[in-house]
């Protein structure tokens, strides 16, 4: 079952929180067009720093192995890879692009299609109230993780196993 991410856009001075139709709901997973028409997707996209990356990197390719003398196969099989590259990347290609543009996310959900997942976000997301969007578009730092000092006992135990010497 595929998975979203959802963002909400950011606040600009003293805007109100975006309203739910503005958030975007991007899945997770290999994007057909995205692989078969890699430059027209990232420009529908507005993935435009991405957009010249692929051109850069398609051109370097393409001179490189030309200048290598390479066959019209390999060459072929280049283009292939980078696109198929680009369309397991594409999901993650608008999530960069959109942290960039400092969207906050809101979270992940589960759906059938995308309609089935706004559904189980925006039925979650008005139980929990419109706070959810005034997120930080900071990362909150890590929680401290409690470290042991010293060597082990003989009455530590890992995972959910019983207390040693401890009755069954």
């Amino acid at each position: 079952m595929p998975t979203f991410t959802v963002h909400a856009p950011p606040r600009r001075g003293g805007e109100a929180p975006a309203t739910p139709d503005r958030f975007v709901f991007v899945r997770d997973g290999f994007h057909g067009w995205a692989f078969l028409l890699a430059p027209f997707w990232l420009i529908a996209h507005r993935l435009w720093l991405a957009f010249a990356l692929y051109v850069v990197a398609t051109v370097a390719v393409a001179v490189g192995l030309a200048v290598l003398g390479a066959s019209a196969e390999a060459q072929a099989l280049a283009a292939f890879v980078i696109a198929l590259l680009v369309g397991f990347e594409a999901a993650s290609l608008r999530r960069w692009t959109l942290t960039r543009r400092r969207w906050a996310t809101l979270g992940f959900v589960v759906g059938e299609d995308r309609d089935s997942a706004e559904h189980r976000f925006y039925s979650q997301w008005a139980a929990r109230g419109p706070a959810v969007t005034q997120a930080v578009t900071e990362p909150s730092p890590p929680p401290s993780v409690a470290t042991r000092r010293g060597p082990p006992s003989g009455h530590d135990v890992i995972g959910l196993f019983p207390e040693p010497g401890a009755n069954r």
